[in-house]
């Protein structure tokens, strides 16, 4: 069994009051029976703070996004040295968001997890179809071009994680339904086995879209769900704790 990891994407939200919120996580998580690793990803203006903040739970954290290169001329960017250097231990890389905004490509998305990997950060690395994809049948095989070509080669199943986030259910309050979900999964554990990876039953597989309290026990309960990758709901403590302890 995968120690489920449940990760907070804080996104482009949160100034230092928020730093409230993560000081009663902490609080709500104390001398309580943990079953699963907790992440946060804030933004990264925060990330010094909340790690300096955190380091004495069970709480570890993460950056957003990172560039490929470990330093240079790259105005406005944060290299994976950079995040591991104040003490965080993961990176989401090839989130939608930045797919969508910023037009990165599954290559683009593969160097930042060799960086990542490179600086010792674990990557977390994100996939996902869009409503028009689903609607015309190409969901899975969107899956299967997108882990092709964003996971580095040669990697232990250990060293990355991967979400699984349809486009269509971030941050609408729309989930897909459960056995959408699962054959999702199945399909990703299925491609891993089939790859290169090695020891790929070590892959935690993440499902992100709309979790919240009230749907997390379903979700997290299909089978090769690993875990939860939160946006909106990991901002309060109290939501993040539901789902948490779901």
């Amino acid at each position: 069994m995968l120690k489920p990891l449940i990760a907070g994407n804080w996104k482009m939200n949160g100034l230092t009051a928020s730093l409230q919120e993560v000081e009663a996580l902490i609080e709500g998580l104390q001398g309580k029976d943990v079953t699963a690793d907790v992440l946060i990803c804030p933004a990264a203006t925060l990330l010094d703070r909340l790690t300096a903040k955190t380091g004495d739970s069970i709480i570890e954290t993460g950056g957003q996004d990172c560039h490929a290169n470990e330093k240079g001329a790259h105005t406005g960017d944060i290299s994976a040295e950079m995040i591991a250097d104040i003490g965080g231990a993961y990176v989401i890389v090839g989130h939608s968001e930045r797919r969508t905004d910023h037009g990165e490509t599954d290559a683009m998305v593969r160097e930042k997890a060799e960086a990542a990997i490179r600086a010792g950060l674990t990557p977390i690395i994100c996939i996902g179809e869009t409503l028009e994809q689903r609607k015309a049948g190409q969901a899975l095989d969107v899956l299967g071009q997108q882990m092709g070509g964003s996971i580095p080669g040669g990697l232990d199943g250990s060293q990355f994680v991967i979400a699984y986030e349809p486009v269509w259910a971030i941050g609408t309050g729309l989930t897909p339904e459960a056995a959408d979900i699962k054959e999702a999964h199945s399909f990703m554990r299925a491609r891993l086995g089939q790859s290169a990876v090695k020891s790929p039953d070590k892959v935690r597989l993440l499902y992100g879209g709309s979790v919240k309290p009230s749907n997390a026990t379903e979700i997290l309960s299909i089978e090769d769900v690993n875990g939860a990758l939160v946006g909106g709901a990991s901002l309060k403590a109290q939501d993040f704790l539901g789902i948490i302890f779901h």
